[in-house]
């Protein structure tokens, strides 16, 4: 028996708790696929039922995860343009499976894009991230945005490993708040 068989989910709603265990459960489901699970159905970055989100699809590729985006009028900024907070949101989506991949929950600790070029709508764009180093609870990852050959944002990041009371203990204070108003 693991953690996420474990944690009590009692707390929280019955949305959010379904939810959650859903989320959890799939953290350990992957295995040796290529093709990964989206973390949720209403993930944003991920999620195929999100109306808003970006419907990415993750494969591993060696020890690397890639994903092939679009970006459409959803994520507009400047006129042709994809907003940098788009383009950020898929790429910390990125590097969450990559901990799905150790087997890891985690959360964004430091998130830091750089903007070589403007990241147009309409092009098909690969997405590549990976896993730099390990050190404890602190994962640093990387990833880069390409079109055709030429890279036009790369990020770096540190996540910290977490277990699933993290979030049913969020969840659980949301949920309160919720039920006292």
């Amino acid at each position: 028996m693991n953690e996420y068989e474990t944690t009590d989910l009692s707390s929280l709603s019955g949305q959010t708790s379904n939810l959650l265990g859903s989320w959890a459960d799939s953290v350990q489901g992957h295995g040796d696929a290529n093709e990964l699970r989206a973390h949720h159905s209403t993930c944003l970055g991920c999620g195929p039922d999100n109306p808003h989100g970006h419907h990415l699809q993750v494969r591993r590729d060696g020890q690397d995860v890639v994903a092939e985006h679009v970006f459409d009028e959803r994520h507009v900024g400047a006129p042709g343009i994809a907003h940098g907070g788009a383009v950020a949101t898929v790429i910390d989506d990125l590097f969450g499976f990559l901990l799905y991949g150790m087997g890891s929950l985690g959360v964004t600790r430091s998130l830091q894009m750089d903007y070589r070029a403007p990241v147009l709508l309409g092009r098909n764009y690969i997405l590549r991230a990976r896993l730099v180093e390990r050190d404890g609870r602190k994962m640093h990852t990387a990833a880069t945005v390409a079109h055709e050959t030429n890279f036009v944002a790369t990020a770096r990041a540190v996540f910290v490993a977490v277990d699933l009371g993290h979030f049913t203990e969020a969840l659980s204070s949301a949920d309160r708040d919720r039920s006292s108003r």
